[in-house]
Formats: structure tokens, C-alpha cells, sequence
């Protein structure tokens, strides 16, 4: 009886050990609204962060390496056998366009982004998002032309209804990208990434900081709250402007608007031949240990090295990087291969100098691939 009374007690330590696990994984969630299938990938993303990290490409099966709209192709996949674990697409072509192509590039995102939830993978969305106030001006920043928007699309600004009319638009996709099962997709949406910088409309010099946490507060609550875009985690993510967790939270607009906290990085991994990996462990310690206190996802939301001049990149540089200090990040996404550029590349295509040294990258048990995925959507 004695030895049954222990086990009983050994096996309620257990329960409220995974419970806390379970509490902790759920805590950094903002939609508690979110959709079954968001909640799970949400929470075994956190999981897997602890002890394996999931590989990405941004638009990898929407064209590469001298190719454009191949079915079920990827450069990934050519040289690997299998996808990249995560996907990245693009808002940017919802608005500022004619609407015969909006309505194309809605129809293609839907599919897009339900052809790599179908396979297992994970779909992550940036917005390059053009300039709402002066849209021939796209989403770069142009000295002289550009507006700068931030305050004329918050509450209260001249622009803010047709801000809304666009936020309509992705909800619209957003909502109805769904599987087999007639659940909306989960999906990583990214919105204002590298704000710190100058190169982006949105960047740090062309807004207050207070307009900036408004800019991010209402997105999110009109999404979720007014528009019922239920199947989001929300991710927030500066270039490589900060070297203290206080300066990574300079613009963050707080734990109840933010699911996932990453950065985009590629100045200390090779651009220019310039590499401070030292500074890179740092910087990505910040984001994790930050992840780690308050139940929120951690990512490497960019990087890459263009053109992959460095033969052991994969393993020497970005594997060694990734594998040190303790970090949990959950994905690493390297940027896109262009379809026309010879040179605009960050992933090896069949031929490629890096493809050695990324087949031993993609064979390290570290790193996770579309097709290593099990049941992500699934508790």
C-alpha cells in the first residue's frame, strides 16, 4: 500500500510537471481565441526550441535558382530530398496593385500556404507592405518622396479607414487559407520587421516610438478582436540594432500583442566578408533568454549569406552559431533565391559550391526539414 500511496504521489508530481510545461508553452500566447491547430503549433514549436531547431527558406516553393512555379519544387528540396521545414511568404502584393492582381496573388497565397500546411510545414509571412500614404514610393524608404506613414495610419490619422480596408485583405486571406479539415491555417505572421533600421518607411528615424507601439497594438487587436483572424502568432523582429535586452525592447509594444521574438541578422554572418559571430551569439542569446522568461517563441527570423561564397558556411558558421550557448529558438530562416538573378541566392541549388556542406547540415539531427516534421498541428 505504501509502495502504491508513492507512486501515486510520484506519478502527481509528474501530471503537475507537464501541466506547468503545458502553462508555460501556452503563457505567451495573445489570441485566446486562436484556432486548436495554432495553439498546438505554438506550443510545440516551444518544445521542439529546447533541443532541435527547424530549418526555413523564404519563398522556397514559389520559385529558385533559375526557375519559376515548378510544382512541389524547392532548391531545398532539389539538393535534400526534402522542403525546408518553414516557408516564408510575402503580404506585400495585397496592396498597391491593380485588383485583377491582388485577386491573383490572393488566389496564389491560398495555395501557397495550404499546399505547405497539407505536407507538415510551417508557413511564416512577411509584409513588405508599400507605403499606404505614397504607394508609388513601394516599402522602401526614398529620401524626399517618401511619407513618413506610421502616424497618418494609427487611430486618428488621416489614412487610418484605409488602413483598415487593407488589414480587411489579409484577414480575408488569413482566414480563408484553410486544410483539409476546414480549419483556418496557422501561419507566422511578421508584420514591420527591421523597424530599427532607416531602410523601411516604418524604420526607427520616421516614427515616434510611441507611434510605432500604437501602429503595432491596433494591427493586432483589429486582426484579432474586430476581424476574428484566429489562426495567427504574432512575431516581432529588429534588425541588429541592439546589444542589451533593453534595447532590443526599445519599440516592443508588450507580451499581450507579441507571440514569438526573434531578429533578422545577416551583417555578422559574411556580408561584405565581415563576420562577428561572437556578436551574433549575443544578440540571440538576448531573444532567447527573453523567450524563455515570459512563455513566448524565439526565432532567427532571418539571415543568410548571399551568393554562399564560404563552401562551409552551413556548418561552420550558421550550425556552430545556432548550437552555442544554450539557445532555444525554434526556426532559422535563410532569405529567397531569386528566379532571374544569378547572384540574389541564400540557399544552395543543385550544383552550388555549398551543396556538400549542406547536405551535412541538413543531415545533423539539430535540424529539423519538412519532412522530419510529425503531427506539428496536433497535441
Amino acid at each position: 500500500m505504501k509502495c502504491k500511496n508513492l507512486f501515486i504521489a510520484a506519478l502527481a508530481m509528474v501530471s503537475l510537471h507537464v501541466i506547468a510545461q503545458d502553462n508555460e508553452s501556452m503563457r505567451g500566447l495573445t489570441d485566446q481565441k486562436a484556432n486548436l491547430e495554432t495553439q498546438a503549433l505554438f506550443k510545440n514549436l516551444k518544445a521542439i526550441s529546447r533541443h532541435q531547431i527547424l530549418f526555413g527558406h523564404q519563398s522556397a516553393t514559389e520559385y529558385g535558382h533559375g526557375w519559376y512555379g515548378d510544382k512541389n519544387r524547392s532548391d531545398v528540396k532539389s539538393v535534400t530530398g526534402s522542403h525546408p521545414a518553414v516557408i516564408g511568404v510575402d503580404f506585400s502584393s495585397l496592396w498597391g496593385k491593380s485588383t485583377e492582381s491582388i485577386s491573383k496573388s490572393k488566389a496564389f497565397l491560398k495555395k501557397s500556404i495550404r499546399d505547405t500546411y497539407r505536407r507538415g510545414g510551417v508557413t511564416t509571412v512577411a509584409w513588405h507592405f508599400n507605403n499606404p500614404v505614397t504607394p508609388e514610393t513601394g516599402f522602401y524608404w526614398k529620401d524626399s518622396v517618401s511619407a513618413p506613414a506610421v502616424p497618418d495610419i494609427i487611430p486618428g490619422g488621416s489614412h487610418h479607414e484605409q488602413y483598415k480596408k487593407i488589414l480587411k485583405t489579409l484577414a480575408e486571406v488569413a482566414k480563408s487559407a484553410k486544410g483539409k479539415d476546414g480549419q483556418a491555417v496557422p501561419m507566422i505572421f511578421r508584420p514591420y520587421h527591421e523597424f530599427d533600421g532607416d531602410w523601411f518607411w516604418w524604420g526607427k528615424p520616421y516614427c515616434k516610438k510611441e507611434e510605432f507601439i500604437s501602429l503595432w497594438r491596433f494591427t493586432v487587436t483589429y486582426l484579432r478582436d474586430s476581424l476574428d483572424v484566429h489562426n495567427f502568432i504574432y512575431a516581432f523582429s529588429p534588425d541588429v540594432r541592439f546589444t542589451t535586452e533593453e534595447e532590443y525592447l526599445d519599440r516592443y509594444p508588450g507580451d499581450a500583442y507579441v507571440d514569438l521574438v526573434g531578429m533578422d541578422d545577416y551583417a555578422d554572418f559574411g556580408r561584405e566578408g565581415k563576420y562577428d559571430l561572437d556578436a551574433a551569439v549575443k544578440r540571440l542569446r538576448i531573444v532567447s533568454d527573453y523567450a524563455k522568461k515570459t512563455g513566448k517563441l524565439a526565432a532567427f527570423t532571418e539571415t543568410g549569406l548571399e551568393t554562399i561564397p564560404n563552401p562551409v558556411w552551413w556548418t561552420d558558421v550558421l550550425l556552430k552559431t545556432l548550437k552555442s550557448a544554450n539557445l532555444e529558438l525554434c526556426y532559422v530562416l535563410v532569405w529567397r533565391n531569386d528566379s532571374k538573378s544569378a547572384t540574389h541566392f541564400y540557399a544552395p541549388y543543385p550544383g552550388q559550391q555549398s551543396v556538400p556542406d549542406f547536405i551535412k547540415f541538413y543531415k545533423d539531427p539539430f535540424i529539423l526539414f519538412e519532412k522530419d516534421l510529425k503531427h506539428i498541428y496536433k497535441n
